[in-house]
């Protein structure tokens, strides 16, 4: 099937890629000519696990092209998906200015019966919304479907996410559309996984619905972390207890400090700005945002406890910048606001983190010091952060650590180690809803 992309954001590429590699021919369509030849010469703009070798063998067999035309990128496709950035405005609601142009764009274009799938994260009423901008701007008789496709793609394992999803969620109302789906994604799901099929506007807000459910279970957790402090309890531990009952699941119960990433936040916030424009006052959701807010601030509050409110003059390393591990996202990361924490209170910071430097030094610049890996960082740090829960973080050299910090002193904010190790080792370790170590 000739299929194209609008879009080559992270789910656009990740998303066209997936679907080239199951023999469909794919056009990804960019405005961004640089990105667009930067891709035609087989570099990846983003770090996603397992997806180089996918791209690279898509685009050596001819499934795979890029174009900043829109006409050219769309002419043969029966299916186009839109997945364009919806980032949040001041009052919290979803922009969709780029997807309602590219709607108005792609109408203008079209001759013949086209499926516009909104991949895109975006609120109820959005397919409506789509619809209506292709009616004001499509030629008389004219056919298309507008249907909604939201994405479940972790990163991290995006690529995984695609290739086997746990479900398909498609929204339409439209039988042509339905078919076109159904057979786009059947190689996607014979081992028996689902497609779903329902309409627009519950498509629209199961992908809203299960994001801020994740993040409740997070800020949940988070909250009874920080109850774990105050009555002597270990966080650790009632995570196995509740984890191993069924109805509650294993996953998203890990205590840290906030969730972060391009989809968690702005999901929250915007399905909490959808309900209180249908004045309807989403009161967990409103909580689960301000335990987030909080919670971000745990770790330089413990910090700036331990050093008794003075951080002037002070060296600290960071381990971790990525919003998560396996990737080089850092929006929304919970390092942004804690290095921003300990540069106002006059401290000074080094980080190192696999993949996020780039773009963490794109956006401030000389205002720390990057590392070349995760000792270096070490060098005269009066203690050591951790920030992000890297696999390369989970059994690093004591030793040596205790040779490079000016003391031993480790704050956890991903309870990366065991607590008798840390005694045995002779540090002070505090982490998050376990116990001090002294």
């Amino acid at each position: 099937m000739k299929i194209a992309v609008v879009g080559t954001g992270y789910v656009g590429l990740v998303t066209g890629t997936c679907l080239a590699e199951t023999g469909n021919e794919v056009i990804c369509v960019d405005i961004n000519e640089k990105k667009v030849e930067m891709m035609k010469a087989g570099k990846l703009p983003i770090y996603e696990p397992g997806l180089e070798q996918l791209f690279h063998r898509n685009i050596a067999q001819d499934r795979l092209k890029f174009t900043s035309n829109l006409a050219e990128g769309i002419s043969e496709a029966k299916i186009i998906f839109l997945a364009l950035p919806t980032p949040p405005g001041g009052d919290g609601a979803a922009d969709l200015s780029y997807v309602l142009g590219a709607a108005g764009d792609i109408a203008k274009i079209i001759t013949d019966y086209k499926v516009i799938v909104t991949k895109s994260t975006v609120p109820v009423g959005t397919a409506d919304k789509v619809t209506a901008a292709m009616q004001q701007h499509a030629a008389p008789g004219v056919e298309y479907a507008v249907v909604s496709n939201p994405e479940f793609l972790r990163e991290g394992v995006a690529v995984e996410d695609f290739m086997k999803p746990d479900r398909v969620v498609v929204g339409t109302t439209d039988e042509r559309a339905r078919k076109l789906m159904a057979e786009l994604y059947g190689p996607y799901v014979r081992q028996g996984n689902p497609i779903i099929f329902m309409d627009e506007r519950s498509s629209e807000l199961t992908k809203y619905a299960a994001n801020s459910f994740l993040a409740t279970k997070i800020s949940f957790m988070n909250e009874i972390a920080n109850l774990c402090e105050l009555v002597g309890a270990d966080v650790d531990m009632v995570r196995r207890g509740i984890g191993a009952d069924e109805r509650i699941g294993r996953r998203f119960l890990f205590a840290g400090i906030g969730y972060g990433g391009s989809c968690f936040p702005k999901d929250v916030q915007a399905l909490a700005k959808s309900a209180e424009e249908n004045a309807y006052d989403f009161k967990i959701l409103n909580s689960v945002m301000e335990v987030n807010e909080i919670q971000k601030n745990v770790l330089t509050e413990k910090v700036k406890k331990y050093y008794k409110g003075d951080l002037k003059g002070k060296h600290f390393a960071l381990w971790g910048l990525a919003f998560k591990p396996e990737t080089d996202d850092i929006r929304e990361a919970p390092a942004l606001y804690i290095i921003d924490a300990l540069l106002e209170a006059g401290a000074t910071v080094s980080a190192f983190d696999p993949e996020g430097m780039n773009n963490v030094q794109a956006l401030l610049g000389d205002k720390i010091t990057y590392a070349q890996n995760q000792y270096d960082a070490l060098k005269d740090a009066d203690a050591l952060l951790i920030v992000t829960e890297w696999s390369l973080f989970r059994t690093p050299d004591f030793g040596k650590i205790e040779e490079l910090l000016k003391a031993k002193v480790i704050f956890d904010g991903r309870n990366l180690y065991d607590l008798d190790k840390m005694i045995d080792c002779g540090f002070y370790y505090n982490s998050i809803g376990r116990k001090e170590v002294k």
